[in-house]
């Protein structure tokens, strides 16, 4: 294998190592148990079932509104730094430690709710480094090959992350996870080392994102090397000027400023559908913990394979039009949460113990899953074609500025309309307008970028 595939397989593996903090902690293992054990808390505090239940998921958008604060805040700033000192793998490095750390202490969280606020708050920051530490990784794009090569490595980076998904959950289904006191395949927890009495199987599953991180993050910093010639110093100064320049250049670059404003607000919707999902199966759905990590499954395999679909089309027509694309799936998916509940479907009853929301939910998870992956892949192919070539930090941590400055937004309306409503699926509205603003704004975009215009004016860095 020549050094530069090395280091191709070397950022792929990230993909690989980091996806299960997504699949198995934000939305079909960790994230859905926090909900039904918060929602019993309250319960247990005197609640009623209903209000219990939009509490645990107004609970969980209130951390993850603070968490999409921090890093809209931080993103452009460390992204600049990264560039300017050169030192994007060190990053990666510390972000990685500060992961490792939160996602091992999701374990205190007990049946009972002790330790609910503490994971709470673990699973936030976790967040934060993981995001973080992905911006960086997303800036090494740009020098892994040519403008049409990078949708193929993109896509297929994603696609291999979500392989990784597949595999973590199918490890955790079959040998740890105890919704029902044994696994999925009739074993006792661990092999009989974790008690179901504690959901300890359950449980496992922080302490298995971080075990799994470490070991398959290992190709990444055998074969990633910085692109720099050599480390520099950099001072918050030079920093701050560099990137208060690219910002007000924004407002002279219709397209990239119309990409990043797009792309802000269907991303939004994306997180929140991701977020969400596993909570909406287990509140409003009744899914046991088993029946979500089967539903992610189906939801991962459909991403791995039309991500990578996804990253073909994207190389032979562009990024844009798989953008585009996936989210009117994104629209419809989201329109069958807000119409669908265990009784009825639209409006129309459902005979009692009916399976068609179960059946209909499985397709959903498909499908958000195949789109959600390719707009993740074919949009940071399309920052690409916006960044210059020698500043690729700088341009995304913009883009993860941009992602992030109204991550609290979706969060934020799904909470208030929930609690307005009382209403698990009709909380979901406000995705659907953030998708199709989103759409009108790529309008706009120049699906070739203006990478190739803006390079040549921009200064080169030092």
């Amino acid at each position: 294998m020549t050094p530069q595939k090395k280091r191709i397989w070397g950022w792929m593996f990230f993909d690989w190592a980091q996806q299960p903090y997504a699949t198995l902690g934000l939305t079909f293992i960790f994230g859905p148990y926090f909900a039904a054990t918060a929602a019993q808390y309250f319960v247990a505090q005197g609640a009623d079932g209903l209000t219990a239940a939009a509490q645990a998921q107004s609970l969980w958008s209130g951390g993850q509104t603070i968490a999409g604060l921090i890093i809209a805040l931080t993103a452009p700033f460390l992204g600049a730094w990264a560039d300017a000192s050169g030192r994007k793998v060190g990053w990666i490095a510390a972000f990685s430690v500060v992961y490792i750390v939160c996602f091992t202490l999701l374990w205190q969280l007990m049946p009972d709710g002790t330790g609910l606020m503490f994971t709470l708050v673990m699973f936030w920051i976790g967040f934060i480094a993981a995001e973080s530490a992905l911006n960086i990784n997303n800036a090494q794009l740009p020098s892994l090959g040519t403008e049409a090569e990078i949708g193929r490595i993109s896509g297929s980076a994603a696609a291999f992350g979500y392989w990784g998904g597949v595999v973590a959950l199918f490890a955790m289904l079959l040998l740890f996870d105890d919704g029902n006191g044994k696994t999925l395949i009739g074993l006792q927890p661990g092999l009989g080392l974790l008690d179901p009495a504690e959901r300890e199987g359950t449980r496992f599953v922080g302490p298995f994102i971080a075990i799994w991180f470490i070991l398959f993050i290992l190709p990444f910093f055998m074969w990633t090397r910085d692109t720099t010639a050599r480390a520099r110093s950099a001072s918050m100064a030079e920093v701050v000027k560099q990137l208060r320049q690219t910002i007000a250049d924004l407002f002279q670059r219709r397209s990239l400023g119309s990409f990043l404003l797009g792309s802000m607000l269907y991303r939004d919707a994306l997180n929140a559908v991701y977020s969400f999902g596993g909570i909406y199966a287990a509140l409003v759905l009744g899914w046991q913990t088993i029946q979500i990590g089967v539903f992610g499954i189906v939801a991962a395999i459909a991403a791995a394979i039309l991500t990578w679909v996804g990253g073909l089309v994207d190389q032979r027509l562009g990024p844009k039009p798989v953008i585009v694309f996936s989210c009117w799936v994104l629209i419809a998916v989201s329109t069958i949460i807000v119409g669908m509940s265990r009784e009825s479907l639209f409006g129309y009853p459902l005979p009692p113990g009916s399976l068609i929301p179960d059946i209909i939910f499985y397709v959903c998870g498909g499908l958000l899953g195949g789109a959600g992956g390719a707009v993740y892949s074919a949009s940071r192919t399309m920052m690409v074609r916006h960044s210059h070539q020698d500043r690729p930090g700088e341009a995304f941590g913009l883009f993860a500025l941009t992602g992030k400055a109204t991550a609290f937004v979706a969060p934020a309306l799904i909470t208030v309309v929930t609690l307005m409503t009382g209403s698990n699926q009709l909380g979901f509205l406000p995705v659907i307008a953030l998708f199709l603003i989103g759409l009108f704004l790529l309008r706009f975009v120049n699906k070739d970028g203006d990478r190739a215009e803006w390079s040549t004016r921009l200064p080169q860095s030092r």
